[in-house]
């Protein structure tokens, strides 16, 4: 019998959920191999992994041995279950965010499914996991990550119109970071904007709503509000330690830092780490005509544009406030946003450019150029493989000194100064004794040498990447405005900072645009010569 002409083919197996985030997992997890067994990095060392030690010795959400931020704790349980049940180690720890990090994939997957196809989704979803910023905070116990992964869920459940499952979802990522409670509330001026404008005729008008549906939106902040109850109520403060609420609300309210900060987190969601590549393909592809589907022969379709009103509320909300608060203008804050704005440009390459998979694979190669090779001017470590050359250099210090400087006294600057007193962040067996200043600048080391008697050694480390070819010390009077307004600084030179000190070197070591070199303040020749050069 001759098939039905009539009848449409079927169409083809969808993988089960449960497959697809154990394929997630295990690609994320073999590239993220040799990166698991790393020491505590920066904010981690310094926050997240002794917030969760405690949580975990004392099942107090309030961290003791270090100072409280006010930040939510569900990161810190996250990661106090999983050494519950496996044990203490930067292994487990990783592995546990890597979990999150997969799930966040998956999130990416299924909400660009739902706006743009199956074709969009894997190559959105791919291009998300190479994103630099997006790969190194894939195993960093940081909290940026489970918000982002959570709310990129909760906004796939908000276009599926599972209103209540997205609303769990954004509760959920508020307790991992605060600011995660952005895009909810995005989402409730974008629905009462239209209220108001009722009637008035717009392609972006997302479906109609009530102002009951539109104040449900806020309901994820009920659970924040009360975290930060128990936590006045505990700590006698709402948002943090007076100091952190400082540097992160009050110093940053100034008229024209607000203004750079606007740029360079424009920057962050349309350039940053080679992210322009994208953006600009996209931009010049709007010049071209749909291509047509086959056989069909209908125009390639676009994401609905409600649903682009959506991205670019959630997109625009992120930018306007964390303008206006944050004292480390940091591109992992904007983390939830990126994979909206990758969304967008392979949603138009797919349907203005023929070859489009072949543009997108070339994204793809400069984002893993951006893991090694950042950009011409200092950045965070964080945001690129620098990280490791970062940790690799102070586990080679933090080794030399265990082995010949056990009972000297260290002067250093934090995080170092944690790493070498804190056995469990990874890099030494024992505590060693340090003295604390707050940077390796002229002035700090200036004051260092005035109390020469108070340490033997000197910890001294580059604490920003910096390329050989660095474009802002062409421009001294940027430079002082960064240091005025964001507290910027440039290292003194490890050679220039030791004869400042008036000591000898005794390691020098380099990875990269990275640095660290330790001073013997008494010349021990017979200890500088026990270490190959």
């Amino acid at each position: 019998m001759p098939p039905d002409p009539r009848a449409r083919p079927l169409p083809p197996p969808r993988l089960h959920p449960a497959f697809l985030f154990a394929l997630i997992f295990t690609a994320v997890f073999l590239l993220h191999a040799p990166l698991l067994r790393l020491p505590y990095f920066w904010d981690e060392a310094g926050y997240y992994v002794p917030a969760a030690r405690d949580l975990l010795l004392t099942g107090d959400p309030i961290p003791r041995s270090t100072v409280s931020n006010a930040h939510p704790p569900l990161l810190m349980a996250w990661l106090a279950l999983w050494w519950k049940l496996s044990g203490f180690k930067p292994a487990v720890t990783r592995i546990a965010v890597l979990l999150v990090a997969a799930f966040g994939l998956f999130g990416v997957f299924r909400l660009a499914r739902r706006a743009a196809g199956t074709s969009v989704a894997a190559a959105t979803t791919l291009c998300t996991a190479l994103y630099p910023v997006f790969f190194v905070q894939s195993s960093l116990a940081q909290a940026d990550l489970p918000a982002a992964a959570l709310s990129l869920w909760g906004l796939g459940l908000y276009l599926g119109e599972r209103r209540r499952s997205a609303l769990v979802m954004f509760a959920l990522a508020a307790l991992a970071k605060e600011t995660a409670i952005l895009v909810p509330l995005a989402l409730a001026a974008w629905e009462a904007l239209w209220l108001v404008r009722r009637g008035s005729a717009s392609r972006f008008a997302p479906p109609p709503r009530t102002l009951r549906q539109a104040l449900g939106l806020l309901l994820p902040a009920v659970p924040l509000a009360l975290w930060y109850a128990y936590h006045w109520h505990r700590t006698g403060y709402v948002f943090g330690n007076p100091e952190y609420f400082r540097y992160n609300v009050e110093a940053t309210l100034h008229p024209l830092r607000i203004a750079l900060t606007l740029l360079r987190r424009l920057w962050q969601v349309t350039g940053y780490m080679n992210l322009f590549v994208l953006t600009v393909a996209a931009a010049a592809a709007m010049l071209l005509p749909p291509q047509m589907e086959k056989p069909s022969g209908d125009p390639r379709a676009r994401i609905a544009l409600p649903v682009q009103g959506v991205f670019g509320a959630v997109i625009l909300a992120h930018v306007a406030a964390l303008s206006l608060v944050g004292g480390a203008v940091l591109a992992r804050y904007m983390l939830v946003t990126v994979p909206l704005v990758i969304l967008l440009c392979v949603s138009t390459l797919r349907r203005r450019v023929r070859g489009w998979p072949l543009a997108v694979g070339v994204v793809c190669l400069t984002f893993v150029a951006g893991l090694f090779l950042g950009p011409p001017y200092p950045y965070p470590p964080e945001d690129n493989l620098a990280y490791r050359d970062y940790i690799l250099l102070h586990k080679r210090a933090a080794d030399y000194l265990a082995a010949y400087g056990r009972h000297a006294r260290v002067l250093t600057a934090w995080p170092a100064s944690d790493e070498l007193t804190k056995p469990w962040l990874g890099y030494v067996q024992q505590p060693i004794a340090v003295v604390r200043i707050d940077d390796f600048s002229a002035p700090q080391i200036a004051l260092a040498a005035q109390a020469r008697s108070q340490y033997d050694l000197a910890l001294l480390f580059s604490t920003e990447y910096e390329p050989e070819r660095d474009l802002l010390a062409r421009f001294p009077a940027w430079e002082r405005l960064q240091e005025r307004l964001f507290g910027y600084h440039r290292d003194l030179p490890p050679d220039l900072a030791a004869r400042f000190l008036g000591g000898q070197t005794i390691l020098r070591a380099r990875r990269g645009g990275e640095w660290i070199t330790i001073v013997d303040m008494q010349h021990i020749e017979s200890a500088a010569s026990r270490l190959p050069r």
